[in-house]
């Protein structure tokens, strides 16, 4: 897709792209004796996340995450209590940055971008994980899809933040470690810049939007956003 203006409005997504999950992994190396299926239980917290919108039902993405760490539980015959369901809760609140990403968000405030973000977690009264880092610092608005109920990648999600900041989708660009984000972002006309962290990579469908922009960390997307866009 072309765009007729450079977008001026980057739209953040969260978990993963700007907070490590990767903190959560002794949680699950204790509970299955397996690190990886931290990664098993957050494709699981996406997937049911996505299958509740399309069901027009709604609950939040913490009590999906846990509902799925229970249902791992189940399918790996291991005892699920509530205080690994506490643990889940409190790790989920403190998972810490990137460490490239203070000093990428920073360079692009710099060259005169608007940074917002846009997470499928709900707002949570114990506290903001990216106030707990300091990030917050770095953008003028933090949007949730709680209001809506309905998770990315429904297109509402996206249409409500270029709503809300008096934008049309074509002055946006997502920035997501997941394929499905982007991919969501770019159908209702917005850029899109795929962070592939680790486990994550571009889908090569014919037929589905690729994003604009494909780099390893934060730092090298903010590199190329500023190049191509600035």
């Amino acid at each position: 897709m072309s765009y007729d203006h450079a977008p001026k409005v980057l739209v953040f997504d969260v978990n993963e792209t700007l907070l490590d999950i990767d903190s959560l992994e002794p949680l699950f190396s204790r509970l299955f004796a397996d690190k990886h299926v931290l990664r098993e239980w957050f494709a699981q917290l996406v997937l049911y996340s996505q299958a509740v919108t399309l069901a027009a039902r709604y609950a939040t993405y913490s009590q999906i995450g846990v509902g799925a760490l229970r249902m791992l539980g189940e399918i790996h015959h291991v005892a699920v209590d509530n205080s690994a369901v506490e643990e889940l809760e409190s790790r989920m609140r403190d998972l810490p940055a990137h460490s490239e990403a203070p000093a990428a968000l920073q360079r692009l405030r710099e060259a005169d971008f608007r940074l917002v973000t846009l997470t499928n977690s709900a707002p949570d009264p114990k506290g903001n994980p990216l106030e707990r880092t300091g990030l917050d610092r770095y953008f003028e608005r933090m949007f949730s899809v709680h209001n809506l109920q309905k998770f990315k990648p429904a297109p509402e999600t996206y249409r409500s933040v270029a709503d809300s900041l008096g934008v049309e989708p074509a002055a946006m660009c997502l920035i997501a470690a997941h394929t499905w984000d982007t991919l969501g972002a770019k159908a209702m006309g917005c850029a899109a810049a795929l962070v592939t962290r680790p486990g994550n990579a571009a889908l090569p469908v014919e037929g589905v939007p690729q994003p604009d922009i494909v780099a390893a960390d934060l730092a090298l997307v903010a590199d190329h956003i500023i190049k191509r866009w600035r």
